[in-house]
């Protein structure tokens, strides 16, 4: 499959007449400015002039907001100009993001025109009390006839879930995923939630009646969530919000972040700790105590293995005393590793006495 290259096109808060608790889309986008068609144009133009690697698979993106509730005259103006670098072959196909209750028939037959292949929806949660909470103004059955609905139209269906809303347990977060697994998404996204400025979480934080997730339990969640779609086949495209100059670290002064589980590389995280949890596994199997592994790994993957700011090996040190030895290999395939002993423990005591 070739290497898939998205143009983002953010129509941040046009089609969604209510505001989340959670959501405030013209800080998470970045986008501060209406998009017209000819901002598309520029928007698409500038990316596919700076593509390095022309033979990848394009597609234009519209997130942000609610694409189908936008006016449908201002949604065909916007696809006219994508679908004409889909026509001439600059571009493979068009996504779009939208709520569960911006779908319909007719919607779907103007995006089907307009050679639209992807339809993501923010689904957030399965629970009806929590989407209340939340304030989304609709429940999951919403969610249960779109998806439908979509994928019998023949598009690609994604979700689009998150962890940490308020009064939400993992235990719930999990039910979601299983809820979505059954409508046979064929990718999804997972976002912790942060506190944004100018949104009713920033209220709650500040007077204490929300408590975001810490970063290691986001981590944590997000992990499980990512092995129960991996396990159900269901592809994870994303982990986290996209890094902008106001979604960034609190620190920074120009963030529109509060609080919460921010990380400049939160889906790495996430990775880094699967590939902990595999690591440890397979030397756990070996079945006897090692002092030192090497690893065998396709070059692209060292940085998985190592885990950022060397946590993986730091953390195979002190919970397991453990040495790691990485060796880079660009015929091993991505993603896949070979482990063998260099050392047992055994032998480290025994040199250790001849040393004496």
């Amino acid at each position: 499959m070739k290497k898939q290259y998205i143009i983002p096109i953010f129509v941040p808060h046009l089609g969604c007449p209510n505001d989340c608790v959670f959501c405030n889309q013209r800080s998470i986008s970045g986008q501060l400015e209406e998009v017209k068609e000819n901002d598309v144009k520029k928007i698409v133009d500038f990316y596919l002039e700076n593509l390095k690697d022309k033979d990848v698979y394009k597609e234009i993106a519209f997130f942000g907001g609610s694409f189908t509730g936008i006016d449908v005259n201002k949604q065909e103006n916007l696809l006219k100009v994508a679908y004409e670098y889909v026509k001439n072959g600059d571009v493979n196909s068009i996504r779009v993001s939208t709520r569960p209750d911006y779908i319909s028939k007719g919607i779907l037959k103007m995006l089907k025109k307009y050679g639209v292949k992807v339809i993501e929806l923010g689904v957030q949660t399965s629970n009806d009390y929590l989407l209340d909470r939340c304030k989304r103004n609709h429940s999951f059955e919403d969610v249960k006839k779109a998806s439908k609905l979509i994928r019998r139209k023949g598009f690609v269906l994604g979700h689009q879930m998150m962890v940490g809303l308020p009064e939400s347990t993992k235990k719930d977060e999990m039910k979601t995923a299983e809820d979505l697994a059954k409508l046979k998404p064929k990718m999804v996204r997972i976002y912790p939630v942060l506190v944004i400025r100018n949104t009713q979480l920033e209220i709650e934080y500040n007077i204490g009646e929300y408590i975001p997730l810490s970063l290691e339990q986001a981590v944590e969640r997000c992990k499980e969530l990512y092995y129960f779609f991996r396990n159900k086949k269901i592809e994870v495209i994303r982990i986290g919000l996209q890094n902008t100059d106001i979604i960034s670290s609190p620190e920074n002064e120009k963030s529109e972040v509060i609080a919460g589980p921010y990380h400049e590389a939160f889906g790495q995280l996430v990775e880094d700790a699967v590939w902990y949890d595999s690591i440890v596994n397979r030397i756990k199997k070996f079945n006897v105590k090692v002092k030192e592994v090497e690893i065998l790994v396709n070059p692209m993957n060292v940085n998985n293995v190592i885990g950022h700011k060397k946590e993986n090996v730091n953390k195979l040190k002190e919970l397991y005393d453990v040495d790691l030895k990485i060796v880079q290999d660009v015929d091993k395939k991505l993603g896949n590793f070979d482990i063998k002993i260099l050392k047992k423990y055994s032998d480290f005591l025994e040199e250790n006495k001849v040393n004496k």
